[in-house]
């Protein structure tokens, strides 16, 4: 990746800098911040308006898996609007969340807007607490602060889907065609961590993590996956990584996006059941 505007995708001279995306903001800590505020504004603006679009459309008669609804079926296993048999009786939850998703979508929207054309270009020149999250991509030190915040939202998400299934009105259990609170999620490390390595309940089982049918593993799981990112997001905030991590691993924008981009293939692979 690389900040210059010089032609390198063709001998003419037109320029071709808008080709290189992110790629142009690498050493804009405050563009590059405002640029995926946006970013996320753009997929919440999405759900809401998709959730919205299904609602209006929604057939309560016919089974959703044939009605080519994307986003209704997801809210429908938490829960929302679900009455005995596992019918959908309220629409209105799934309206309350799209506009929800809307709204957030505006104030995401109004912040990525701000950070690219009124916040400081480059973090460490802003006031107050931004300039904290100014990073180099070489600096391991605050690559590792950084990746802590995200991991500690990652944990709070989790633990949300937790509270969800046991605390506030639980989630729809296929088993059962109903919806129920999760009141004993299994905490067994080696039951739940059993999964990566295709141990289940005991005996080896190739669907790995796709084997999982309870909703106490997928509770239980959530729970140990929320604990752990707050942990690991608080231990990345207080410290940096050790020099063994500094050695095996490149520091730069590059390397940085192709770690992210191979975690997801290993999230493919461990939940694709074999064919």
């Amino acid at each position: 990746m690389t900040t210059t505007t010089t032609n390198t995708f063709s001998s003419s001279n037109q320029d071709w800098s808008w080709l290189a995306g992110n790629a142009r903001l690498i050493d804009l800590s405050g563009k590059l911040l405002g640029a995926h505020i946006a970013h996320a504004g753009l997929i919440m603006f999405w759900a809401g308006a998709t959730t919205i679009s299904e609602v209006s459309r929604f057939v309560p008669s016919q089974p959703m898996s044939e009605q080519g609804l994307i986003l209704l079926p997801h809210l429908a296993t938490l829960g929302f609007g679900i009455g005995a048999g596992g019918m959908v009786v309220d629409t209105y939850p799934y309206f309350v969340i799209g506009m929800l998703h809307l709204a957030a979508s505006a104030v995401l929207g109004a912040g990525g807007l701000f950070h690219v054309f009124k916040g400081p270009s480059i973090l460490k020149d802003g006031t107050g607490r931004a300039s904290k999250f100014h990073y180099e991509w070489s600096d391991p030190k605050k690559l590792s602060f950084i990746l802590g915040h995200h991991l500690i939202f990652l944990g709070l998400g989790a633990l949300g889907l937790v509270l969800k299934a046991m605390v506030f009105g639980g989630i729809y259990d296929t088993a059962i065609n109903d919806v129920r609170v999760i009141a004993d999620p299994t905490l067994s490390p080696f039951s739940i961590f059993g999964y990566l390595f295709g141990l289940v309940d005991g005996s080896w089982n190739s669907l790995g993590m796709a084997a999982v049918s309870n909703l106490e593993d997928v509770i239980g799981g959530h729970i140990w996956i929320g604990v752990m990112c707050i942990a690991g997001g608080v231990w990345h905030i207080v410290t940096e990584p050790a020099g063994w991590a500094k050695k095996l691993f490149i520091f730069n924008g590059h390397a940085i996006l192709s770690y992210s981009l191979a975690a997801l293939a290993l999230m493919a692979i461990l939940l694709t059941p074999d064919s």
